[in-house]
């Protein structure tokens, strides 16, 4: 089997299991991700958060969004612009968002859209992830194309990229590709993941 169709039947088994989880599951996941992003600074202080609207069994973001109001921080989810580029449009909960070509829901005819290298933090949706931040994303390149100029910077930086993801979607290895954009961190509802730490060689794991 090549690369290629190995790729594609990881994404298979890892979108299959995600769908599988229970509501229970998917609760409990949810505030255990909080907890995590409540190790990250950022997390509290940034201006302009962008997540997703999670479908799809991703996990979801509905109790890490209501905070982010009430301490003045600005929530945009993406919206899907020409050459695969997104940009993200201010939303908060009660707007009315309509589907988009993919059935994810975006905010109607939005007033405002910035250019991502106008955010401060992302919340990066995800298949699979290694821990080094390379990440399985769902094949459409549409972050990495949206986020390639970050790398021509020394990371981190502003926007931080933050994937999201369950502590099953977790992989030894992710083959990147040159125009990949690798992450900064990785919440699953476990832990958070620090991308940019050294990982440890097994020989000196305790």
């Amino acid at each position: 089997m090549d690369a290629t169709a190995q790729r594609r039947e990881l994404r298979q088994r890892l979108a299959e299991q995600r769908r599988a989880l229970s509501p229970a599951e998917r609760i409990a996941a949810a505030q255990g991700l909080r907890r995590s992003l409540e190790q990250l600074p950022e997390y509290f202080t940034d201006t302009r958060v962008a997540g997703y609207w999670a479908s799809h069994g991703e996990l979801p973001l509905n109790l890490v969004i209501p905070p982010l109001a009430g301490r003045g921080q600005q929530f945009l989810l993406p919206v899907i612009g020409r050459n695969k580029h997104l940009r993200f449009a201010p939303w908060q909960s009660g707007d009315a968002v309509q589907p988009n070509r993919y059935g994810i829901p975006e905010p109607v005819a939005p007033g405002e859209l910035l250019e991502p290298f106008q955010l401060d933090l992302v919340f990066v949706p995800l298949l699979g992830f290694d821990r080094r931040g390379h990440r399985l994303g769902h094949g459409g390149g549409y972050y990495d194309r949206s986020f390639a100029f970050l790398n021509e910077q020394v990371r981190p930086t502003e926007p931080l990229l933050v994937g999201i993801a369950y502590a099953f979607q977790e992989l030894p290895e992710v083959r990147n590709k040159a125009w990949d954009v690798p992450l900064d961190f990785i919440a699953t509802e476990r832990e958070l993941i620090d991308c940019h730490a050294p990982v440890p060689h097994p020989e000196n794991a305790a």
